[in-house]
């Protein structure tokens, strides 16, 4: 039996619309896929799904009506991993849970529930990390940038954390491991994308773009953690349990000293 490989843009809203495409047309041999990251199989057509937000608003109203807040979190979560079949993952625990008659958030004998728990599970620790371990740099024009690279997609998770936290400055995060940012202007936020210079070393705090104040604050916070680091009670297996080292590159007291 021929089944179906349905194609989206990659969006939340786009994955959505696939799931309406499903059940619209009540398919059951059925496979999602990001346009990305297409893996073409056997005796499979591969239909390309325009992204309609009306169909993928209805989708996720029904979802929300069906199932608890946390669940449809789990399901958001879960797709920023941006996990290779995750939508297939996704699609079966969506089709769970508009076939049941009860909640099944905690149904974890399910194989889609538990997955989903599981990936959102690690989307949400890498959010949390994000939030502490994010170093602002201040620049020439003034703006405060602090460039991440998370294991997930977790920018669209963070922003409202940082525009609470930090609304009387202006400030770009920009994850340079999916090219694209967030630019707080005081008023408003919004995406952005930046073209940097070729080879650019953003573990370097660069002359050419960032302040003489930064350089100084750097400094100050540096000698600040030398001095309130006891050497005698220093537990560095403790410490890399806390602030894994892939997150050093973003802290200012583990750059090298000026």
């Amino acid at each position: 039996m021929t089944g179906k490989t349905l194609i989206y843009d990659g969006s939340f809203e786009g994955f959505l619309s696939c799931v309406f495409y499903v059940f619209e047309y009540k398919l059951a041999n059925v496979s999602i896929q990001n346009e990305f990251s297409i893996q073409n199989a056997l005796f499979s057509e591969n239909v390309t799904i325009i992204t309609n937000t009306s169909k993928s608003d209805r989708v996720w109203k029904g979802l929300k009506q069906k199932a608890s807040s946390i669940s449809s979190t789990k399901i958001y979560y879960a797709f920023l991993s941006e996990q290779l079949g995750v939508e297939n993952v996704l699609l079966n625990y969506i089709q769970y849970i508009f076939n049941s008659n009860e909640k099944v958030d905690t149904d974890f004998t399910q194989s889609s529930v538990l997955k989903t728990s599981q990936i959102a599970k690690n989307v949400s620790r890498e959010k949390h990390r994000m939030e502490a371990f994010v170093r602002f740099k201040l620049t020439k024009d003034n703006i405060y940038f602090a460039n991440i690279e998370p294991d997930f997609n977790v920018l669209p998770l963070i922003s409202k954390h940082f525009k609470s936290r930090y609304a009387d400055q202006k400030w770009v995060i920009y994850d340079i491991k999916r090219n694209y940012g967030l630019f707080y202007d005081l008023k408003t936020l919004e995406i952005v994308q930046m073209d940097f210079p070729k080879n650019f070393d953003f573990s370097k705090t660069d002359k050419n773009f960032f302040s003489e104040e930064e350089f100084e604050f750097q400094k100050l916070w540096q000698n600040y953690f030398k001095s309130t680091n006891i050497t005698e009670r220093k537990n560095m297996k403790l410490h890399v349990q806390h602030v894994p080292k892939r997150y050093w590159k973003y802290l200012s007291e583990k750059q090298p000293k000026f």
